[in-house]
């Protein structure tokens, strides 16, 4: 048995705009380090965690969690379509130790899952199917989603689980850190916009790839100076780093959904990706976390975090 952790955090733009001082190429740099990390460890399966942005998961079934046992890349922003290499049986087996643990996670033989997912495979592995991957949904966009306490314990069951595979299994956590992505609040929106939320399962492409270049559009007024992006904090972004690497992960328990917002912005609740990520590794014992990139990309709206986890 061993385990490896991965988090990093996923923008669309990083394959549209570039931003001043060389952040694109550090960034793919710092991805293309880690991706040779990912085959020096050759991993028998990797799990991801990811949030979902009204693609594959919408307000008319919305669960907490939910794994994947066949899935589907919707290529959106570009970042790459198609089928995932699911191994169906590891993933009923995950979810009835889930259940077995008192974690009732739901289970779909056709998820869809977009960029969160197919960035960093592709960044990480080379495409979609390199690999054995079960995709495991956390709510962390549709309110209400479930508290990181709940999420700590997930992370720390799929830990268990993975850990009595004996095999080599890689823990991905992707999302975060600060941002503030723009998607519609369910509660605040219109009444257009709810039934989207409710019913978009299926949308038409080109109404998608519509508003995927309106956002793209919105974000070179950013690089430009025309625009002014939505605010990101290193400060929360590094403290929460440093909790991570302390091993402090029952912190998170206390962690507030208002709080989160006001500190990291709505997309700062991606942090629970990771948080799931690193629990799973703990329940495993002490671990050793390098930070192999971190700096607030405005241009990007996202605090950028490339980290890496091993057992110590």
């Amino acid at each position: 048995m061993s385990l490896r952790v991965i988090c990093c955090s996923h923008t669309p733009l990083l394959h549209h705009l570039r931003p001043p001082g060389g952040v694109q190429a550090a960034v793919r740099d710092a991805f293309a380090g880690l991706a040779d990390a990912v085959r020096a460890f050759d991993p028998e399966l990797i799990v991801v965690f990811s949030p979902d942005h009204y693609n594959g998961f919408f307000y008319d079934v919305l669960p907490p969690f939910c794994v994947g046992a066949a899935a589907t890349a919707v290529d959106d922003f570009g970042t790459g379509g198609g089928p995932l290499n699911v191994p169906a049986d590891d993933a009923l087996s995950l979810v009835q130790a889930l259940q077995a643990a008192e974690l009732d996670a739901a289970l779909s033989y056709r998820m869809a899952v977009d960029h969160g997912v197919a960035q960093p495979l592709h960044l990480l592995t080379g495409g979609l199917e390199r690999y054995p991957v079960i995709p495991l949904f956390v709510n962390c966009v549709a309110r209400p989603a479930p508290s990181c306490r709940r999420v700590r314990q997930l992370g720390a069951a799929v830990g268990r689980w993975a850990a009595g595979l004996e095999r080599r299994v890689l823990l991905v956590g992707s999302g975060g850190l600060s941002h503030s992505p723009g998607l519609p609040d369910f509660f605040a929106a219109s009444a257009r916009t709810r039934e989207h939320l409710i019913g978009g399962r299926g949308a038409d492409p080109a109404a998608m790839r519509k508003r995927e270049a309106a956002i793209i559009e919105r974000a070179r007024g950013y690089v430009t100076g025309e625009l002014t992006p939505p605010p990101l904090n290193e400060a929360w972004d590094r403290a929460f780093l440093d909790l991570l690497g302390r091993g402090e992960l029952a912190a998170v328990d206390e962690f507030a959904d208002d709080w989160i917002t006001a500190e990291g912005g709505p997309g700062g609740h991606e942090i629970r990706t990771w948080i799931a990520a690193f629990a799973a590794l703990a329940a495993a014992g002490p671990y050793r976390m390098v930070v192999d990139y971190y700096r607030p990309v405005p241009e990007w709206v996202a605090g950028m975090g490339l980290v890496q986890a091993m057992p110590a």
